[in-house]
């Protein structure tokens, strides 16, 4: 199977663009008509651009408003054909995509697309060409595959193949079950493409909010298994108009295009088993065997780098009931423990914290996730082309595996099938018990996580293709600066959950957050307890500065809901926000702004509630804006 990508997909000039597909690991590359136009150089030039990257110009695309047409429209349309056949002589393509027709000159009728389709053919076998036919999901007369088809098996010609588009069948809700009776050998090209649920107009859809298989929500996993019963080994291809995407890095949606592919057809070999014979009906043969997604059972430490802020920090680590309970045997790196919960606190003047903390601020550096096997999650992640990270290690200091995450940030590996859940016993050193009373912390509730919009799908695939992790449905949360898109992913049991945000406005607190240098990172930390108004109780004693949350809210509450006066008065007095979802009940309060301001915790308490609060999110953005710097980039 041979992995293609448009360069529809991409931002910048076709030189650009094509050095990023090469760089991405392609082999093959659809040529868009509007890139060669738009190109300084001839065809040819372009072919031997292409050819010195490494890449092969499989297909030239779209050919528009051909079949059906009246004459004299008819003879122009095979006009413009033969000047097509021309240019890809030059490019050295043999395939012409061609899109079902939207002209309103065109008539309908599948016999005479057909005949086009024959004649069209006749001409492109004589050149040593091909063409494949697509239908589009708003075509005027063909508009279902089945049609197009259809048309193809009539014209029964050997130069003219079929092209089936994943978001042209899906979107329109299309029934799978005649692709897998199509033969494979007339099946020419796939182009992949997903996309969220939308109610708009099938153009409109199409043409800027397409994405990479696994970012959507249409059922690529479906259309693949149909695909697959083909035994279909020909092009694979992505074709994306993506407004996002245009916005993004052209290697970095690259590299997310093959990552997808990857990912996709990693899957479907698991669902599907062992490949069968080529010469067999069934799902063909696909590409090297990946170690299985990782099963997140947790997090085992998260990692602050710090300098001069350190002292203050630790202050109120004390006060949220956090102990130090030990010290690493060679850095200036301190744990911080409660519960099931480890912070550490890196205060090293060389090394990737150190770096991390001169680049970025004092903030988050690093999350340890405990996962099944280390070594296979790493080992998946470099199939993924995700970027392993080596430092050097004391001797006898445990080397844990890890690889960039957000913002440039690490995410360590840690099992116990390798022995490397004992970090804590060879690392670090024990410090004497401290006099500290626990504010009852039980375990790391979740992490927020926030980047710059046209990222944000990359780190869903990140985390999607390398964890056993499901997508929940995208909100869209109002903050004073403008609308904040959030991304929730969960582990199987919530052993892990993260919360990915972003937004388009450069006034939010998720976009403030953020600067050129930084790219993202974790923006709070959300632990649990089983007894919040305990909890908080704990930390005003402590001396612990919550956010304050408007009496407006609770007049609010009050009125919509039926609790007691006296969880209203607990609630108010103790500046807790509220959900409810059936009998499931959700608390949560925040810490006032960390850092410079713009990091914080939150603690929360669930009784069977499985969000995260989105319906107080307005309420607490409001609250934190009012208490946060308000500099262009905030200090960290």
């Amino acid at each position: 199977m041979k992995l293609a990508i448009a360069t529809v997909c991409l931002s910048g000039t076709l030189g650009e663009k094509l050095e990023a597909i090469a760089a991405a690991g392609f082999s093959e590359v659809e040529i868009f008509e509007n890139d060669l136009l738009s190109f300084s150089g001839t065809p040819r030039d372009l072919r031997r651009r292409a050819e010195d990257l490494g890449l092969a110009v499989a297909v030239y695309q779209p050919f528009r408003d051909f079949e059906g047409m009246p004459a004299p429209q008819r003879a122009k349309a095979f006009a413009r054909a033969e000047r097509k056949f021309d240019t890809m002589q030059e490019l050295g393509c043999d395939l012409l995509m061609v899109c079902s027709n939207v002209s309103p000159d065109s008539l309908g009728g599948l016999d005479r697309a057909a005949e086009d389709f024959r004649e069209l053919g006749e001409r492109a076998a004589r050149r040593g060409m091909r063409v494949g036919y697509e239908a589009l999901a708003w075509g005027r007369h063909v508009s279902d595959y089945r049609d197009a088809w259809e048309i193809v098996r009539r014209a029964d010609h050997p130069a003219v193949g079929f092209v089936l588009d994943s978001f042209h069948v899906l979107a329109r809700g299309t029934d799978l079950g005649a692709i897998r009776s199509i033969p494979r050998e007339k099946i020419v090209l796939v182009q992949m493409a997903d996309a969220p649920r939308l109610a708009m107009d099938h153009l409109s859809w199409s043409r800027h909010y397409r994405c990479f298989p696994g970012q959507g929500d249409l059922p690529i996993p479906a259309f693949v298994d149909a695909l697959g019963a083909t035994g279909f080994d020909g092009i694979l291809s992505l074709e994306i108009f993506s407004d996002r995407f245009r916005a993004g890095s052209a290697r970095g949606v690259a590299l997310d295009g093959r990552r997808s592919l990857l990912v996709m057809l990693d899957d479907l070999r698991r669902r599907a088993g062992a490949p069968e014979d080529p010469a067999g009906r069934g799902p063909a043969p696909l590409l090297p065997a990946l170690p299985p997604r990782a099963a997140c059972e947790g997090i085992e430490f998260i990692e602050f780098a710090m300098d001069e802020e350190a002292r203050a920090f630790e202050s109120v680590l004390s006060g949220l009931g956090f102990a130090r309970t030990a010290r690493h045997r060679s850095k200036a790196v301190t744990r911080w423990s409660q519960g099931a919960i480890n912070l550490v606190v890196n205060t090293e003047k060389e090394g990737f914290a150190h770096s991390f903390q001169v680049t970025h601020g004092a903030s988050v550096c690093a999350v340890a996730l405990r996962v099944d096997d280390a070594g296979a999650a790493l080992e998946r992640a470099r199939a993924l082309l995700d970027e392993p990270f080596r430092q050097a290690v004391a001797p006898g200091e445990l080397d844990i595996p890890a690889v960039r995450g957000v913002g440039g940030s690490l995410l360590y590996l840690v099992d116990r099938r390798s022995g490397l859940d004992r970090l804590w016993d060879v690392d670090f050193e024990p410090l004497a018990p401290e006099p500290v009373r626990g504010a009852g912390l039980v375990a790391v509730d979740h992490l927020a996580q926030s980047m710059r919009h046209e990222e944000m799908l990359t780190w869903l695939l990140f985390y999607t293709g390398l964890f056993d992790l499901a997508k929940l449905p995208v909100q869209d949360v109002v903050d004073p600066g403008g609308v904040v898109e959030s991304q929730a992913v969960e582990a199987p049991g919530a052993a892990l959950r993260l919360v990915l945000n972003a937004s388009q406005s450069s006034r939010t607190l998720s976009s403030r957050f953020l600067s050129e240098a930084l790219g993202g990172g974790v923006q709070h930390v959300a632990l649990a307890t089983d007894d919040i108004v305990a909890t908080v109780a704990s930390l005003r004693a402590a001396g612990v500065a919550l956010l304050p949350i408007p009496e407006n809210y609770y007049d609010d509450l009050e009125a919509r809901t039926d609790l007691p006066p006296e969880t209203l008065a607990r609630l108010r007095d103790g500046n807790i926000l509220y959900d409810r979802e059936g009998g499931a009940e959700f608390f949560q309060v925040y810490t006032r702004g960390l850092l410079g301001g713009g990091f914080a915790f939150e603690i929360v308490e669930r009784r069977g509630y499985r969000g995260y609060g989105a319906a107080n999110a307005p309420i607490r953005l409001a609250a934190q804006t009012r208490l946060a710097p308000h500099p262009a980039l905030p200090t960290r």
